[in-house]
């Protein structure tokens, strides 16, 4: 009898133990793991201040542009932006480049001094920008794209060779200078950003300039660094 009480007992113990094996866990006390946010290295409230060298070129060959008058021209050039809502910026540009000029300087009988020399001068422009930029999510790159409008300075000079006298019916000559003129001029360009830190960029980009007088036009790559804040 003893036996079989103590037989039963075993049979019932390992019969509960059996319903109620390991211990089990619902789905809301289980820990889920999220992966952290990929790192966004655009703001979308930010101000840059964009510092580049430049280089120039006219679109028609050097000696029938009628601004730049250079085969090329070397610079560099400051650019302050605000972005709001992260793709648009507006701001400001200003560049200067030194464009070697020949000048012609002819007098006397049929031009007979010539002291015709190339010159160094400065040219430069002020404009206004506003910017479209395109940040990849979670890279450092954006692409963007531009367009300004604003005046250009320091070009443009003249130099007419006319005739003033004559002496025995030979024609006299002499060269008329004329200055610089400040013209209006548009840009639109598009390049690219790197961003090193979430406050230093690396900038590429083209330009392409129209000038307010005819054989003008020319083309610009600036190559520089930006830091926003």
């Amino acid at each position: 009898m003893k036996k079989l009480a103590l037989t039963l007992t075993t049979f019932f113990v390992c019969t509960i133990l059996a319903h109620a094996g390991p211990e089990q866990y619902s789905g809301k006390e289980m820990k889920q793991v999220v992966p952290p946010p990929c790192p966004e290295w655009y703001a979308d409230n930010e101000w840059d201040i964009g510092a580049w060298g430049t280089y120039l070129f006219t679109a028609e060959d050097w000696d029938a542009d009628k601004y730049i008058e250079a085969d090329h021209a070397w610079g560099g050039g400051l650019d302050l932006k605000y972005f709001f809502h992260r793709y648009f910026g507006i701001g400001v540009e200003g560049w200067v480049a030194d464009a070697r000029r020949f000048e012609t300087d002819v007098s006397g009988i049929f031009g007979f001094i010539d002291n015709s020399h190339h010159e160094n001068r400065m040219v430069g422009s002020t404009l206004g920008t506003f910017t479209f930029r395109y940040p990849l999510q979670c890279s450092r790159f954006a692409p963007y794209v531009w367009g300004g409008a604003g005046a250009v300075f320091g070009g443009g000079e003249r130099d007419d060779v006319v005739v003033t006298g004559n002496i025995q019916g030979l024609p006299i000559v002499d060269t008329i200078h004329h200055d610089s003129e400040a013209k209006f001029a548009g840009q639109v360009g598009a390049g690219f950003e790197v961003r090193l830190t979430r406050h230093i960029g690396l900038t590429n980009d083209f330009s392409w300039n129209f000038i307010a007088r005819d054989n003008s036009d020319f083309g610009m790559v600036r190559s520089g660094i930006n830091f926003a804040f």
